[in-house]
């Protein structure tokens, strides 16, 4: 059942950066319990989907995990949460923590019914700065931690977003490795704390790790940023019949490539690029030179080549090459699962592999309130219980 076995998570995160980090929570064995409103989650409407609520993106986000539908704007609603919390090892949100206070839901609050919860948010911007209140989404993180200017460093100076919600994943994974971490320190203190995981300052930090550059200096060295990563020539080489992702980097590759190249090219003989130093300096004039010794050959001549000589090379797949690359297909990296009521869905599995405590996703995407009943009895609601919050309309059940 994975190493978090035992674990109980109240996730009351929606969107996808939260249920991102739940939903590697649930593939590694924690019981997580996604908390919806009456309406949903909106990210189930987004995407095609064979039934309403159930869209693609919602079912890459929130497997492993089982669904209660309450209303916390009724009292009742607030109080069946407020209970399950009681029994709980986590609860993870991503509103601003503002939001948590007027819903009674603050981590003083929290604290007091369950001190050994650990009280994860997931918000914009760090608590202590003028940002502390305001809205934030993954395009506007993304342009805050300077990926849309890096773009215009590297393409052809129209700022654009990274085509993927990559602040939501990344904050993500920092969530979930903050939540075991705090889990750790729980077990050595038998006490749970509040930890808050903003998105910003994470972006911010992921970013600069690689192009704060000379500004790391005072007085700065330069005006900041990687030249290799921000090099237009950094791309796929275009081979005779596609294009090829290779990258001749240290020494030792870039030797092999040269004697495998004919014995005439000039530049063998370039002292630009004779040390990695010079080629780091010359990152931009080498790349056009590499441009145009990938036309030479084919895509799968190149492969054979490269893998031969060590140097490393990828295939430049597309959304539906990548389905069939030999390397995830060894793996089972994707599967087809019977989803109960979506039929035959493609599912992709939890990279991370366990030797003694191995897991594999065993709960698919939940509709909305599919396991109300069940949860409640768990959190120790009798029936007359059960049937007085469906009677205040403060839970809902899948039909």
């Amino acid at each position: 059942m994975g190493p978090l076995q035992g674990i109980r998570i109240i996730d009351m995160t929606s969107v996808l950066m939260g249920p991102f980090a739940t939903q590697m929570l649930g593939d590694w064995g924690a019981d997580v319990i996604k908390v919806e409103s009456p309406d949903g989650d909106v990210v189930r409407q987004i995407g095609p989907q064979r039934n309403a609520g159930m869209g693609a993106i919602f079912l890459n986000a929130n497997r492993s995990k089982r669904s209660i539908a309450l209303d916390l704007k009724k009292p009742e609603g607030l109080e069946a949460l407020k209970r399950m919390l009681q029994t709980a090892d986590v609860l993870i949100y991503n509103v601003r923590p503002q939001a948590m206070d007027r819903l009674g839901l603050g981590y003083d609050v929290v604290q007091n019914i369950n001190p050994r919860l650990v009280y994860a948010g997931l918000f914009g911007y760090g608590q202590d700065g003028p940002y502390a209140a305001r809205p934030a989404y993954d395009d506007l993180i993304q342009g805050g931690a300077t990926l849309p200017h890096l773009m215009t460093r590297s393409g052809d100076g129209t700022p654009r977003y990274v085509p993927t919600a990559m602040a939501d994943r990344i904050v993500g994974l920092t969530a979930a490795s903050a939540i075991l971490a705090t889990l750790v320190a729980r077990g050595q203190s038998g006490m749970g704390q509040r930890v808050d995981i903003p998105m910003f300052e994470t972006m911010v930090g992921f970013v600069l790790g690689d192009h704060l550059g000379g500004l790391t200096f005072d007085p700065p060295l330069d005006e900041g940023g990687y030249a290799r990563q921000l090099s237009r020539e950094r791309r796929p080489f275009q081979t005779s019949d596609g294009h090829v992702c290779a990258l001749v980097y240290n020494d030792r590759q870039w030797e092999s490539f040269q004697e495998a190249l004919a014995p005439e090219e000039p530049l063998r003989q370039d002292a630009r690029f004779k040390t990695f130093k010079g080629r780091q300096a010359n990152v931009d004039v080498l790349g056009a030179h590499l441009s145009r010794i990938f036309k030479s050959r084919t895509t799968a001549q190149w492969i054979e080549l490269l893998d031969q000589l060590d140097v490393p090379v990828m295939p430049m797949h597309d959304l539906q090459s990548v389905l069939q690359d030999p390397h995830l297909v060894a793996t089972n990296f994707f599967s087809l699962v019977q989803h109960p009521t979506e039929g035959s869905i493609r599912e992709m599995r939890s990279p991370p592999r366990w030797s003694d405590t191995p897991t594999t996703p065993f709960r698919p995407a939940p509709r909305l309130g599919e396991n109300t009943d069940e949860i409640l009895r768990e959190s120790g609601f009798n029936t007359t219980e059960i049937q007085t919050l469906y009677a205040a309309n403060a839970v809902i059940a899948s039909s």
